[in-house]
């Protein structure tokens, strides 16, 4: 799964889960709005025309309501009377003056559908008559429903469905657009993640993005036509100084080999000699870490026995070292072979560049071990000294594969820069992983795990 769809998977997840929690905050709110209705009363909003019927009662052969059943109908800001059996009203309390005081079979059946005239009303049978509450017109609304019961169940189950094919149909419509969204994105996505790793592409200028495909499209020939000059460039001017550099570097081995020449003389010529070969070093640094940045370099990949590579790197340095260092050698396993499948020019360079530095930046001389090992599926180089070592700053900047100026303080020796990153670039070329730690009192580790084969190969001479 690549980081498009990765990016499209959380985006479908997350408008699901919105959906979700939508649903569940109406539902919320719902239940909400009920508790604050039943909080204000709205519960208690009809009117108990039964308990007020039950407070009218018939004293002295009459009609007659209670205290509380008219503070009742009072509150309510409601009119009351009763009708006997023939329509008469035989007892009223607020009933307005332009409703009549007699009302036939055929008004009592057309109000009992909940109007009289303006006024919406109760009604409540009696022993003695028929209870009428009316209300004041607009206060309360009745409405009439009447279905045949063959209905309700059809109605519930179709309200239902309709529902869930909302939600589908919701849920459908949403992935279908996001899914037109992925196809219009992931060749952007993808076209910003070749940019970042100096990859060319070409999208297509077409469609609803097609601005914003030209833009990357625009932006890639700029960069890599920026990365090619600048690789051109490095090239060219490696080339030029190449024999300017090699004949100064002639000329100065001749004047410091010959005797007839002051002294002083001779001194000056070794130095400028010594310095072309550091010059003559750094353009080659400089022309391999463009290479292997920009994918240039021809990898030849074989199978390798480290151990071997290990001792040719060693035995190289042990021929011209100062007696103020010490190189050892460990094996992690003893007399048990350990191959990978690397270029060795490549892997030469690497172990070089660490013991190198090890060397230039410790002029006081340090102990430098190179220990080889072999894990589960990788094979890993340890490389200490005793020496000067990193700070923890540098060191974080290190393993997070910062490269850094120098590994040094200003005027406390030379620079490690182009080393380390030659260093960190093989190993990335060799899909290898790096690790950078201080050693207690004082020193430097360099651990480098790369990926192990386990068959039986045959190392080939470096160089």
């Amino acid at each position: 799964m690549n980081s498009a769809e990765r990016f499209f998977r959380r985006y479908i997840f997350s408008t699901i889960g919105i959906i979700a929690l939508f649903l569940a905050v109406n539902l919320l709110l719902v239940g909400i709005f009920f508790m604050i209705a039943y909080l204000n009363g709205v519960a208690d909003s009809n009117f108990p025309i039964e308990d007020f019927s039950n407070h009218i009662t018939v004293k002295n052969e009459e009609l007659t309501a209670g205290t509380q059943a008219l503070e009742t109908l009072r509150n309510a800001d409601a009119w009351a009377m009763i009708l006997d059996d023939n329509g008469t009203v035989i007892w009223e309390d607020g009933l307005p003056k332009e409703l009549p005081r007699e009302y036939t079979a055929t008004d009592i059946a057309m109000f009992s559908r909940w109007y009289l005239d303006d006024y919406p009303v109760n009604i409540w049978k009696r022993p003695d008559g028929l209870l009428v509450i009316g209300f004041t017109p607009g206060s309360v609304f009745n409405h009439y429903i009447s279905t045949s019961t063959a209905y309700i169940w059809p109605l519930c189950i179709g309200i239902g469905i309709a529902f869930i094919i909302n939600i589908f149909l919701m849920i459908y419509l949403f992935l279908r657009n996001a899914y037109q969204i992925e196809k219009s994105m992931e060749p952007i996505l993808n076209g910003i993640q070749s940019l970042s790793q100096g990859k060319a592409f070409c999208l297509e200028e077409k469609g609803e993005l097609a601005e914003i495909n030209a833009g990357l499209n625009s932006a890639g020939k700029y960069l890599m036509n920026k990365d090619n000059t600048r690789a051109e460039w490095i090239r060219g001017i490696s080339h030029d100084i190449r024999t300017p550099l090699s004949i100064i570097l002639g000329y100065a081995c001749e004047i410091e080999d010959n005797a007839s020449l002051p002294l002083s003389t001779r001194k000056q010529a070794k130095a400028i000699q010594q310095k072309s070969e550091k010059l003559r070093t750094l353009i080659a640094d400089l022309n391999l870490s463009t290479k292997l940045e920009y994918s240039m370099y021809p990898a030849k990949k074989q199978t390798i026995n480290i151990i071997e590579l290990t001792r040719q790197v060693a035995s190289e340095f042990l021929n011209e070292l100062p007696e103020q260092y010490e190189i050892e050698i460990a094996e992690d396993r003893p007399g048990y072979p350990i191959f990978l499948n690397g270029d060795g020019p490549l892997l030469y360079r690497m172990l070089s560049n660490l013991i190198g530095n090890s060397i230039t930046h410790n002029p006081d001389g340090c102990q430098i071990s190179v220990c080889v090992g072999l894990n589960v599926d990788t094979c890993f180089f340890d490389i200490r000294d005793t020496g000067f070592g990193i700070d923890d700053r540098r060191m974080i900047l290190l393993n997070r594969g910062t490269l850094i100026s120098s590994t040094r303080e200003e005027g406390n020796g030379a620079e490690h820069g182009f080393g380390l990153k030659i260093v960190q670039q093989i190993v990335k070329a060799h899909d290898g992983k790096i690790y950078f730690s201080s050693i207690e009192p004082h020193g430097l580790s360099v651990k480098i795990e790369l990926p192990a084969v386990s068959q039986r190969g045959t190392f080939s001479q470096i160089h």
